[in-house]
């Protein structure tokens, strides 16, 4: 497993421990409702709409709520608000590099909510490009594991563009560049491969070891910016080991 998918396999077996499934909801309709003002409400038409579409449904949005939203994105139905994508950036205890980033209405109240989360959980706003250099941004398509070996996943890939496959132990984790993400998850439908989430997201170069207390804190930070309805994900360096990760979830 490369030292990039151990983040990977933190965060969603963290999600798992305790998602917030009305937050969670939240802000995979906004992500749907963005997705059409931006790129038209067609999803055949507009990859982005389509897999904002399909992360939610795998995550169990309500069809109807669904609609709605890829409506109100499209103009087809009043209500939707206008949404700006904000990215702040930081370090959280230990010296561990974090991105934010918000999906907001309003830019003021989605600054104090971080600042306060930030100043609370130990960590502290740093200036725009003094953390963002450590992150490179990337194509991530998630998908269960099902009866399917590594192997059947690059052999599916490859040749469309993907750079690696990691086992996040229950699920498989392919990575590309964002401009060959439609392409590579084209690949895996191809294939007859189904997939939860294929969607742009940030990858650290350097990661940051830290020990259970370490552990735990980032967690807390974690949960509290995630906490606001303006944050749609928050992306780290930490690199939390197995055995730390398994006193944790014990």
């Amino acid at each position: 497993m490369s030292g990039h998918s151990k983040w990977a396999t933190t965060k969603h077996k963290k999600a798992a421990i305790d998602a917030k499934r009305g937050k969670l909801f939240a802000k995979l309709v906004k992500n749907i409702e963005v997705a059409a003002r931006t790129g038209g409400g067609d999803p055949d038409g507009n990859p982005t709409l389509f897999d904002a579409i399909q992360k939610a449904k795998k995550n169990s949005v309500p069809g109807d709520n669904v609609e709605r939203a890829r409506r109100r994105g499209a103009g087809e139905e009043a209500g939707g608000a206008d949404w700006e994508t904000i990215m702040y950036e930081g370090y959280g205890p230990n010296g561990v590099a974090m991105l934010i980033e918000c999906l907001t209405d309003n830019r003021n109240r989605a600054a104090m909510e971080v600042r306060t989360a930030m100043t609370r959980g130990g960590g502290n706003l740093a200036d725009p490009g003094s953390v963002a250099y450590l992150f490179t941004r990337k194509g991530e398509i998630i998908l269960d594991k099902g009866d399917l070996e590594e192997d059947d996943v690059l052999m599916a890939v490859l040749d469309a563009g993907a750079e690696e496959v990691n086992d996040l132990g229950d699920r498989f984790e392919v990575i590309c560049e964002p401009t060959d993400l439609v392409q590579v998850r084209t690949a895996l439908q191809a294939a007859g491969i189904d997939y939860d989430s294929a969607e742009s997201a940030f990858r650290a170069s350097v990661e940051v070891t830290v020990d259970a207390e370490g552990a735990g804190k980032i967690f807390r930070l974690i949960d509290a910016l995630e906490d606001s309805d303006d944050v749609q994900n928050v992306y780290s360096n930490v690199d939390v080991p197995d055995d730390v990760l398994a006193s944790l979830e014990s």
